[in-house]
């Protein structure tokens, strides 16, 4: 997965506006206690990043 394709689907999940303000504000046990922006920042790959988010928002297994 590359970022374009992980912030289309934050976007798509939580909106254009929502979703870069929730990236930097939700810290996640999954991601060290790091927010998605800063796991990204720190090169953690977008799709383990993608993972904790997906887990976090509980979305369907089919938005794995």
């Amino acid at each position: 997965m590359r970022h374009t394709e992980f912030w289309s689907r934050m976007n798509q999940h939580l909106g254009e506006g929502y979703a870069r303000v929730w990236a930097t504000q939700y810290v996640m046990a999954d991601l060290e206690g790091r927010t998605a922006r800063e796991a990204l920042d720190a090169g953690v790959p977008p799709k383990q990043v993608w993972a904790a988010v997906w887990s976090a928002l509980e979305l369907p297994a089919s938005e794995r």
